[in-house]
């Protein structure tokens, strides 16, 4: 069976381990190349766009894909409604791997938006020091609040800066500890985080840390899919599709 997983996230690299020895599959992980040195990973690699839905359904056919696994991330609207679109198209079966989204427990001072314009809106008028914990293609925003002072972390860095007199950037790739968070929050005088509710281990430290020291979270909330999918939210239970699809 020839799988595509269509990567970017730790669940990928984790599946892409869980079945990289087996002879019975070939499997290649797609990432897109926004991150200038990704992570290594357990199986072949290609990078790059595919040229929308119609690009991936060539690709899907061109190279015999039986399986297309979507193990992106919970914001990659557009990548997930072009998958769905895709197998449909080819004739492809298709998983969606997600990770279910964090929930506010006691002590959570959430405000929820719905994008990043709305975030930079949420911070109001009032200058306030701020955790941005977003990807850095989406940061324009900001600049219509530049009496903030920022402090910013990407995986690369953000080039060129924000046109804000008062930001300080940091880069860095997961996981990030509580306890680590906590001390950076301390450390930049943070009075206020902006973050997307990815789920996971990985990034929940800010959280935590927001938590303890009773800082209020302004959290994007998850985009819409457009499109109903069959979805998991484990390793194992996409390795029990994969494995039903097999018998099938």
């Amino acid at each position: 069976m020839r799988i595509l997983i269509l990567g970017g996230t730790a669940e990928a690299r984790q599946l892409g381990e869980r079945l990289a020895a087996r002879a019975d599959l070939e499997v290649t992980l797609s990432l897109a190349g926004r991150t200038a040195k990704p992570a290594a990973q357990p199986v072949p690699v290609r990078i790059g766009g595919f040229g929308g839905f119609q690009g991936l359904a060539d690709y899907l056919v061109r190279e015999r894909i039986d399986a297309l696994i979507d193990a992106t991330h919970p914001y990659a609207a557009v990548i997930s409604a072009n998958a769905a679109q895709a197998a449909t198209a080819g004739g492809v079966r298709l998983l969606a791997l997600k990770r279910p989204p964090w929930v506010p427990v006691a002590g959570d001072r959430w405000i929820d938006v719905a994008d990043v314009p709305a975030a930079v809106s949420a911070l109001g008028t009032a200058a306030r020091r701020v955790f941005v914990a977003l990807g850095r293609k989406e940061l324009a925003p900001f600049v219509e609040a530049p009496q903030h002072h920022y402090l910013v972390r990407s995986v690369d860095p953000v080039e060129p800066p924000l046109a804000v007199p008062h930001a300080t950037y940091i880069t860095g790739r997961g996981p990030f500890g509580e306890a680590d968070e906590r001390a950076l929050l301390v450390a930049h005088d943070v009075d206020v985080l902006i973050a997307k509710n990815s789920g996971g281990a990985a990034t929940y430290g800010k959280i935590a840390a927001a938590r303890a020291l009773a800082l209020p979270v302004i959290m994007l909330r998850r985009p819409e899919q457009g499109v109903s999918v069959p979805g998991v939210e484990t390793i194992d239970a996409a390795v029990a599709w994969i494995d039903h699809a097999l018998a099938h």
